[in-house]
């Protein structure tokens, strides 16, 4: 299976990865100045362009120069997959139009991934993740005190990475039936909008929606939450039902908490109190020692620097070599070539493509 991809940042070459950890062969077309992640930080010498490009090739070519166009589309033609993050409106632009180009090859699929989706009225508005969780209602939920809650890792762009990736098997396998492909069109605000189907299900029926740190899963229950340690770090209580609640407390010596915890109001808030003082009493490594084996539901609030270190995640292979961490799809090796430099492979897939060595020439 052949993809080309014509995206940037995170959300497109993250889609891509996951592609190719499934066995596709994978062209990353970048302009003469590169992707942009290739120089960002933290070490501004591509670390984060190596994590979502590795096993890919990359081939350079300004798509403003004569010809560079007409070399995409025979790059194309040995395509299964396109991939493009652009505008709406950018592909039309470059001569390389949605419509024209299912026309041209007609077993082509097509993703679009963009921001606001090919369609409706914010379908050109720029954006950036924040902004696409602040859209879909993610922020207001994770938030106490009215504040909304900046998140940590990109919701958005990984969420549709995995809707993008969703729509093109789905197109694979209709391709399989009917010969021909299509165009999946992939909004990343729409994405942020499925981490809130718990909330969103209710609202939409005309529900009233708990405010931020008073529901069931966001901090409302003192069963379910953070605690910190003597040593500021964190225990992350998800005991939620109160079968694990009840096993928590009685390994922490508390007696039975279960009424006044799962009751609201003053009671509640009481046994939280409870908590964070008992938690606070030890340090991190203290508490995972003293909660071993206890099938409760709760967990270290891990650094990223310590997840590489879980032995657990590591058995399940998904830290298979230093500095790689693999999809989470266990349906064979990850591709294990490193991320390609930039233009690394751009004379042998022109050659591939049928383009004469003067052709290249002109391009490069």
């Amino acid at each position: 299976m052949r993809v080309l991809d014509l995206t940037r940042l995170a959300p497109g070459p993250y889609a891509t990865l996951i592609l190719a950890d499934l066995g596709a062969e994978v062209v990353k077309l970048e302009p003469p100045e590169g992707d942009a992640t290739r120089a960002m930080p933290p070490g501004g010498a591509g670390e984060l362009f190596a994590a979502l490009n590795r096993g890919k090739r990359s081939v350079v070519l300004d798509l403003k120069r004569p010809g560079a166009v007409e070399a995409v589309r025979r790059i194309l033609a040995r395509c299964d997959v396109l991939v493009e993050g652009f505008r709406p409106g950018v592909m039309d632009r470059l001569g390389l139009g949605h419509a024209a180009l299912l026309a041209a090859f007609p077993r082509l699929v097509v993703c679009a991934l963009s921001g606001f989706g090919q369609t409706g009225p914010d379908r050109s508005r720029a954006g950036h993740d924040l902004g696409y969780a602040a859209r879909a209602g993610l922020l207001a939920m994770g938030g106490r005190d009215g504040a909304p809650a900046m998140p940590g890792p990109q919701i958005a762009d990984v969420g549709g990475a995995w809707v993008a990736v969703s729509g093109v098997l789905a197109a694979l396998l209709e391709r399989a039936t009917t010969g021909r492909g299509r165009l999946v069109d992939v909004s990343l605000v729409e994405s942020a909008t499925s981490f809130a189907a718990l909330h969103l299900g209710p609202a939409l029926l005309g529900f009233p929606v708990a405010p931020a740190g008073q529901g069931m899963l966001d901090g409302g229950l003192p069963s379910y939450g953070l605690y910190r340690t003597a040593d500021d770090r964190w225990l992350a209580v998800a005991a939620l039902e109160p079968k694990f609640f009840e096993a928590l407390c009685e390994r922490l010596g508390l007696g039975d908490l279960t009424a006044e915890a799962y009751g609201g109001g003053e009671g509640a808030e009481r046994v939280r109190a409870l908590l964070v003082r008992t938690f606070a009493g030890a340090s991190l490594a203290t508490w995972q020692e003293r909660l071993s084996g206890l099938d409760a539901c709760v967990e270290p609030v891990l650094l990223p620097e310590e997840v590489r270190g879980d032995a657990h995640l590591g058995s399940r292979g998904l830290f298979p070599q230093p500095g790689v961490l693999a999809t989470p799809l266990h349906l064979g090796p990850p591709a294990a070539a490193p991320a390609p430099s930039l233009g690394e492979h751009t004379r042998g897939v022109l050659s591939e493509a049928g383009l004469t060595p003067a052709e290249i020439d002109a391009l490069t």
